[in-house]
C-alpha cells in the first residue's frame, strides 16, 4: 500500500510538472497578475531563504547531462533576485552547495558545478547591479582558486546598498553553529575570561553574533523546490521561527508565479513565533 501510494504521488507530481510546461505564457501572465494583486497590501518577508533543489532530476527528465541542469539552475538565480528585489525583500539566502556535497559528489560533477557557482557569483556582483553579495560557508574546504574567485565577487559589492544576496557554498547548518561557538570562545579568551565564566554567562546572542548572518534579520520564509520536504541542515539556528514553503517544481522550472505563490501563502499565515 505504501509503495503504491508513493508511486501515485510521483506520477501526480510528474503530471503537474508537465502541465506547467504546457501552459501558455499568456495564461501565466494572467495568473501572475492575479497573484500579484493579492499581494498588494500583504505583509512581505524581509528575508527569504531558498534551497535550490532538483537540477539533476530536471536534467535527467529532459534527457540532458547533469551539468546542463546545474547551468540552467544557475541562470535562474538572477531572476530570483530580481523578483525578490521587486517585492522589497531585503535579504535572499541561496544554498548552492553543502559541505556534504563536497565529498559525496563525483569530481566530474563537482568541478563544473564549482565553475558554475563562480559564474553565478560574478553575475550577481556585476557592476550594473546594486546587489550586495555575502558569502556563507567553509570556503577553506573549496579549491583555492574557487574560493579566491568567490571572495573577489563579494569584495566588488562591498559599497553597494541594494538587496543582500547570501551565497551559501560549502555550507552546513551544524558546521555553522560549531564555528560560531568556537568563535565566541576565542573572543572570550582574548578578553581574558575563564572557561567557567564563559559557561555561566554565554547566551543566545553570543552565538547569533558569530553566525554567518550576523547583523541580518532571521529568515521569515524558507522555500525548497523539487518536492523534497526537509531542511537538510539549512540555517538550522536562524529558522527557529521561519515559515516553510515546499514546491514540487524542479528549480530550473521555477517561475515568477511559483515565487509569488510562495510569498502569498506566507502572507496568509498567522505567524506565532514559537508560541
Amino acid at each position: 500500500m505504501g509503495k503504491a501510494s508513493a508511486t501515485g504521488r510521483r506520477l501526480m507530481t510528474k503530471g503537474r510538472k508537465q502541465l506547467k510546461r504546457m501552459l501558455t505564457p499568456a495564461l501565466y501572465t494572467a495568473y501572475e497578475s492575479r497573484v500579484l494583486a493579492d499581494l498588494a497590501e500583504a505583509s512581505k518577508p524581509r528575508h527569504v531563504g531558498v534551497i535550490i533543489d532538483g537540477n539533476r532530476r530536471w536534467a535527467r527528465e529532459m534527457g540532458f547531462e547533469t551539468v546542463r541542469g546545474h547551468r540552467a539552475g544557475g541562470e535562474k538565480l538572477d531572476d530570483l533576485i530580481r523578483w525578490s528585489d521587486e517585492l522589497g525583500v531585503e535579504v535572499v539566502t541561496i544554498w548552492l552547495l553543502s559541505t556534504d556535497n563536497l565529498t559525496s559528489r563525483a569530481p566530474e560533477e563537482l568541478t563544473p558545478l564549482l565553475d558554475i557557482i563562480v559564474g553565478v557569483a560574478r553575475s550577481l556582483s556585476a557592476p550594473d547591479r546594486d546587489w550586495q553579495v555575502h558569502l556563507m560557508g567553509a570556503l577553506d574546504l573549496l579549491p583555492v582558486d574557487i574560493a579566491s574567485a568567490l571572495r573577489r565577487s563579494q569584495e566588488q559589492t562591498v559599497d553597494k546598498t541594494g538587496i543582500t544576496v547570501n551565497i551559501a557554498v560549502g555550507y552546513g547548518g551544524r558546521h555553522e553553529i560549531v564555528e560560531a561557538v568556537r568563535s565566541a570562545l576565542r573572543e572570550a579568551d582574548q578578553l581574558g575570561r575563564s572557561l567557567t565564566e564563559v559557561a555561566a554567562q554565554i547566551n543566545l546572542e553570543d552565538i547569533a553574533n558569530h553566525l554567518y548572518t550576523k547583523g541580518q534579520p532571521d529568515p521569515d520564509l524558507i522555500i525548497r523546490t523539487s518536492g523534497e520536504q526537509r531542511l537538510g541542515g539549512f540555517l538550522l539556528w536562524q529558522t527557529a521561527n521561519a515559515e516553510f514553503y515546499f514546491s514540487d517544481v524542479y528549480w530550473p522550472d521555477f517561475r515568477r508565479v511559483d515565487f509569488l505563490r510562495a510569498i502569498r501563502e506566507y502572507a496568509q499565515r498567522n505567524r506565532r513565533f514559537g508560541a
